[in-house]
């Protein structure tokens, strides 16, 4: 008579838990390492401290946005190229000289709120596919998650081939 209690006292319990209110892990990746040693890649120089001409010359504050000292590596390089740099900076709506790609783009149809649909419906195949990933170690699930999405790229390759399409070289399969 014990044994079969305390087996639906271990099954309450295991319930119970599962219905606990702690938010699931639904990122896929691992990325973590139990080294326990300093990540490397993590240090990122920035650029050096400038004095300006006035206290009101600083712009205003804006949290989580870039930083006078961040690397901006794009427009560096674009400036010693001779190029302007602000043109790198996003700006509102398409660019001028991108009007003519993106209406050939949606000469079908576009749906503006693309971004948003894709990340709304990616959270819920994460958070279908987090269900019963758990395992005994942390590994990496996010290529056992999105196998079925993937695409063959050598299947592709030689399918065009044989219809006669003109492709460019490929590294061996193996690589």
């Amino acid at each position: 008579m014990t044994g079969p209690r305390i087996w639906v006292m271990l099954g309450t319990m295991a319930a119970l838990t599962a219905c606990g209110g702690y938010e699931r892990d639904i990122t896929l990746h691992d990325l973590r390492t139990n080294r326990g040693t300093p990540e490397e890649f993590a240090i990122e120089p920035k650029k050096p401290l400038l004095a300006p001409e006035s206290v009101a010359a600083l712009p205003t504050p804006t949290p989580g946005g870039a930083n006078r000292t961040d690397q901006t590596p794009k427009q560096d390089a674009v400036a010693a190229l001779g190029g302007n740099p602000s043109r790198l900076t996003p700006t509102a709506g398409v660019p001028a000289g991108d009007g003519a790609l993106v209406n050939h783009a949606s000469r079908m149809g576009r749906d503006g709120n693309v971004r948003a649909d894709l990340a709304t419906e990616d959270l819920e195949f994460r958070k279908r596919k987090s269900l019963f990933s758990w395992r005994l170690f942390k590994e990496d699930e996010y290529d056992r998650a999105y196998r079925r999405e993937s695409l063959d790229p050598y299947g592709t390759l030689n399918a065009s081939r044989r219809a006669g399409a003109r492709t460019p070289t490929a590294p061996p399969a193996g690589r």
